[in-house]
């Protein structure tokens, strides 16, 4: 019987509304034993150049920096379905564009106590020492919006989404979040966001970091020299970003249904690998 073809890997880092400046950035990459090369760094000017992405065919197995699902208290007090595809499409249905969302959101927020209004999902605090935001987040970082555009997307290409949609299973996406593993090889110091030698210096040391295998996930990133400096020269992050969410996609790869827990909420959705980091030893096994 013929072995089955080794998925190409994906990270992708996300935005709501790319541009040529701005882009969404894929990194490509394959494994081997404990090694991750990257094959490539790709920009996406457009958000259907995105859904191409998406529509190409597999085996392909991606890792998306932004949020899945929704927190469970606002899909029910909205009633808003009971798994995450039927969520995003009574959303979309409700919610015409992103700014109708943000108003939903806020509407609800307001009406609760401080504290309690951008509330998170059980796997956005279940990473150790970091936390990521509240998909009702429409402002600042709009991970909101990231969810509006990204997900409904992911629904609609037929993609596999493990226990939130029943699609492709050639063509399979996972949740990432690049900012865990950012904080494991550096801790808090800031790499993004900013021009300046102390970004610089950090992004040189995830680079350095992930090529030495100095990671919870067990690999080691293979680079070439020119994919190297264009990892620590971009100052917003974003290719970094993308190479955090490929190994994650290549760790998940490897693990019996990709390491996802058995009682994920199908409203809420899970990021790869988290829970997992606190078990130590077991994100190497």
């Amino acid at each position: 019987m013929p072995r089955a073809a080794a998925p190409v890997l994906l990270g992708v880092d996300f935005t709501c509304a790319p541009t040529p400046r701005k882009p969404i950035v894929v990194a490509r990459g394959a494994l081997a034993g404990d090694v991750l090369r990257l094959q490539g760094l790709e920009a996406i000017a457009t958000l259907a150049g995105f859904e191409a992405l998406l529509a190409a065919p597999g085996p392909w197995l991606g890792a998306f920096d932004f949020p899945f699902g929704l927190p469970r208290a606002f899909v029910d007090a909205h009633a808003l379905g009971d798994r995450a595809d039927a969520v995003v499409a009574e959303v979309r249905r409700r919610c015409p564009t992103r700014l109708a969302f943000r108003a939903l959101v806020d509407a609800w927020g307001n009406a609760r106590p401080p504290g309690q209004r951008l509330i998170h999902r059980r796997t956005d605090t279940a990473l150790p020492g970091v936390a990521s935001s509240s998909p009702l987040q429409t402002r600042y970082v709009p991970v909101g919006f990231m969810y509006y555009e990204g997900f409904a997307r992911l629904v609609a290409a037929g993609v596999d989404v493990p226990g939130l949609h029943a699609g492709d299973a050639a063509r399979v996406a996972l949740e990432g979040y690049p900012g865990w593993l950012a904080h494991a090889l550096i801790g808090r110091r800031s790499y993004k966001n900013r021009d300046d030698g102390a970004t610089l210096i950090a992004r040189k040391d995830i680079v350095e970091a992930l090529e030495q295998g100095r990671s919870p996930l067990g690999l080691r990133l293979k680079l070439g020299h020119a994919q190297r400096d264009a990892l620590a020269a971009d100052a917003g992050g974003d290719r970094i970003d993308a190479v955090l969410c490929l190994a994650q996609a290549a760790w998940a790869s490897r693990r019996p249904g990709y390491a996802l827990p058995a009682d994920v909420d199908p409203v809420e959705g899970w990021i790869v690998g988290a829970g997992a980091l606190a078990a130590g030893a077991a994100w190497t096994r």
